[in-house]
């Protein structure tokens, strides 16, 4: 295995562990809004940014990934699956 499809695969997992720990936040805002919020009601600085950042990552490790995926000639998954299948992305099989 390559260093490109390695580094793939880091941003993949580290793409969804963004998303999950979003909407793990998200639930724990909903469950206990009373530890967010200030006395006036407002957001507390920390919650916002972690809310935003967590967001803005995992988006961005999302573009990264793709970016990847491209450098590492993996073909595009199909709909459907989760894994693509080996070989390059015009059909020839991979020599590596």
């Amino acid at each position: 295995m390559n260093a490109a499809i390695v580094t793939w695969l880091i941003l993949r997992i580290s793409r969804w562990l963004l998303w999950v720990a979003l909407f793990a936040l998200s639930i724990h805002f909903n469950a206990y809004p009373e530890s967010h919020l200030d006395a006036y009601g407002h957001l507390l600085l920390t919650t916002e940014l972690t809310m935003f950042g967590l967001a803005e990552a995992a988006v961005f490790a999302g573009f990264l990934e793709l970016m990847m995926r491209e450098r590492a000639r993996i073909p595009r998954p199909t709909f459907g699956r989760l894994m693509p299948t080996s070989g390059l992305s015009n059909g020839k099989q991979s020599t590596m």
